[in-house]
């Protein structure tokens, strides 16, 4: 006698993950990744600046707390390439 096929059993789905979705908006001048923050408001990104990382309420805010991030990250970048060169003309 013959067995019989039994389907095969489908696997089951343990744990849902949800994904965030994120919007990409453009003022002309600034390119912004936003991304709905679990408590509220957004984590604002560019993808023309992976450094650049900050939170705000409204897209507005998200322009300008960028733009401040963004002046912040300059004025850092500045000061370690004068600190590189006077240190590189030490040793030379």
């Amino acid at each position: 006698m013959g067995t019989a096929a039994t389907a095969p059993s489908r696997p089951r789905v343990l744990q849902f993950c949800s994904v965030a979705k994120s919007y990409t908006a453009s003022d002309g001048k600034l390119v912004l990744t936003l991304t709905p923050a679990e408590e509220g408001g957004f984590v604002v990104t560019s993808p023309l600046d992976p450094e650049l990382v900050t939170e705000a309420e409204t897209i507005q805010d998200a322009f300008r707390m960028a733009r401040d991030a963004l002046r912040s990250l300059r004025a850092s970048r500045a000061k370690l390439l004068r600190k590189l060169a006077s240190s590189s003309r030490r040793s030379a």
